[in-house]
């Protein structure tokens, strides 16, 4: 998929944060320690710098959810993160976004603080982490 694509997936899955431009997906895709998940209809941008990793955005087409690709990504994130020695990890997720909330606490995600009205007035940020298991293993797929 082209920064265009995922832009354009991105705008469909979010209002808040407000959805990704394409010139900024590729700013951010070419930072050191980035990287980009994707699968069709989904991906998932994360960041490793020193033994942490961030999940930046996970983006699944809604007409696609449900189907176990947010959850092949979130895994997919955990072996690229162990691959290049992250510990630990790191996200923000919107308080009113409870599917997704749900999502990373399956996979072993927990919360640990709050951000209030970070996303707009009366949504917060949701701040999570997890240990980075050391086996996640697989050859992950760019």
């Amino acid at each position: 998929m082209s920064p265009a694509d995922l832009a354009a997936l991105h705008a469909r899955c979010f209002t808040h944060p407000r959805p990704w431009s394409a010139d900024e997906i590729a700013a951010i895709a070419s930072l050191p320690g980035a990287f980009l998940l994707v699968r069709p209809r989904a991906f998932l941008i994360g960041r490793t710098a020193a033994d942490e990793a961030e999940l930046l955005t996970l983006a699944v087409d809604p007409g696609a959810r449900r189907q176990g690709l947010g959850r092949a990504l979130v895994q997919e994130f955990d072996a690229v993160a162990a691959m290049r020695g992250a510990a630990r990890g790191f996200l923000e997720v919107a308080s009113d976004n409870a599917a997704a909330q749900a999502l990373y606490a399956a996979a072993g995600w927990a919360r640990t603080g709050r951000r209030r009205g970070y996303y707009a007035p009366g949504i917060d940020a949701l701040t999570m982490g997890k240990a980075i298991p050391q086996d996640a293993g697989g050859a992950p797929a760019t």
